[in-house]
């Protein structure tokens, strides 16, 4: 990528600007620049697309999409230490890079978003990718303002993002994606591609949205999901109890004494319009 670019090793970004990564913050550095590359790759062509990234620490993701001909980067980054090197990926692609000081979970995407295609694409901090990645698939308006989702997880998280039904996986994260997206897990990043290593293998989940997803309240399908799998040990009739139990299995046409991990995408849904 230094070749590529013409900007420093990040190593010695890193060591400069004094960017050790935080386990608070849950950061861990992707310092592999050929991973950074395929990362961005996996998201497809990016020429003409304007890119949101959430916590870029010192840019190695950041510069892998601009080279790779994003027409602007939109980056929200909550350390404010990582400023200084993002400012200097911004002075090297002038009008690009927009960084946002900021909270991800608190920041509305959608206003920011331009006229024309945006894709989200970041190595996420372990710590809130998965409530990012919810947000991300339950707004009120679809199809969404995105075209596409390119993240890293933690490798559990990207299995329970693919999984159906009868899998050891399935759970709550697998039926509200398997409702709204298609998801592929891409491939993996072993602990030592990053900095610190993390104790755990990562892997990077590459989702597009369902044009035409079966009709159904959010609300309605968070309940559900949230009561079935939080008592997934246990036949629907009684976790469901408090939203209507067999009589609600029954008017789904739902064998009560099923559980949670049997009931397809589709089953689900029923039962949310149901409720």
């Amino acid at each position: 990528m230094a070749a590529l670019d013409g900007l420093p090793p990040l190593r010695d970004v890193i060591q400069r600007h004094g960017l050790d990564a935080r386990k608070a913050l849950g950061q861990n550095f992707l310092l592999d620049l050929n991973l950074t590359q395929k990362v961005a790759r996996t998201a497809g062509s990016l020429e003409g697309v304007t890119v949101f990234e959430v916590g870029p620490g010192p840019g190695g993701l950041t510069r892998a999409i601009l080279a790779l001909g994003a027409k602007k980067v939109i980056a929200v980054e909550r350390d404010s230490r990582c400023l200084p090197a993002l400012a200097e990926i911004a002075d090297h692609y002038p009008g690009r890079l927009e960084v946002i000081e900021g909270d991800a979970l608190k920041t509305d995407f959608e206003t920011l978003a331009p006229e024309g295609p945006v894709k989200i694409i970041a190595n996420l901090p372990y710590n809130v990718g998965t409530q990012l990645l919810v947000n991300w698939i339950l707004p009120k308006q679809w199809p969404p303002f995105w075209e596409s989702l390119t993240l890293m997880f933690q490798k559990e998280v990207g299995e329970r993002i693919v999984a159906t039904e009868d899998g050891d996986h399935y759970g709550r994260l697998g039926v509200l994606c398997g409702w709204r997206t298609n998801a592929r897990m891409a491939f993996d990043v072993p602990p030592q591609a990053f900095t610190p290593p993390p104790k755990v293998t990562s892997t990077v989940v590459h989702l597009t949205p369902n044009e035409s997803p079966i009709p159904c309240s959010v609300t309605a399908l968070e309940r559900i999901t949230h009561a079935a799998f939080g008592q997934r040990r246990k036949m629907l009739r009684q976790s469901l109890k408090p939203l209507g139990g067999e009589a609600l299995l029954n008017n789904a046409d739902i064998d009560p004494q099923r559980r949670a991990e049997t009931l397809s995408v589709v089953e689900f849904v029923r039962l949310a319009n149901c409720l």
